[in-house]
């Protein structure tokens, strides 16, 4: 099943060393439609609701911390294919693996302060969407 939109979301690593224009200036670029954004901080709960599938795994706690350390940029974005072409435009989650040219290349630091999370499936796009925003399926 292919979806027209996919969630995105601009990390606290990207957003302190202010790349959060230049990277949605690279989405932009790679065909995609900003149709719902917002600008916060997650606290500790959200942050651990958001990534409670990985509750159980050894980097939870560094997971949660780092992803409260600072503020995030939340986004849903539509284009044909939405969920495959973001995460190529992403790039692969180790920045040192990632092809040239990707934003994870550009501008991310470690496979932790990787700068952008991008949904790995379209269920996984609604579900992550709705986390943040009132109803994906509106937008």
């Amino acid at each position: 099943m292919e979806t027209n939109k996919t969630f995105t979301m601009i990390k606290p690593d990207a957003v302190a060393n202010g790349h959060i224009g230049a990277i949605l200036d690279q989405i932009i670029k790679g065909g995609f439609k900003i149709v719902a954004m917002k600008y916060t901080w997650l606290t500790p709960e959200k942050a651990g609701q958001f990534y409670a599938i990985h509750g159980e795994r050894p980097f939870f706690k560094d997971l949660v911390s780092f992803m409260t350390s600072g503020p995030i940029v939340a986004a849903i974005l539509e284009k044909d294919n939405a969920v495959e072409d973001f995460r190529k435009l992403i790039g692969a989650t180790d920045p040192a693996k990632a092809e040239a040219g990707t934003i994870r290349n550009l501008f991310a630091k470690s496979i932790d302060a990787n700068a952008i999370h991008g949904s790995d499936s379209n269920e996984n796009a609604k579900i992550e969407g709705d986390f943040f925003f009132s109803s994906f399926e509106k937008f």
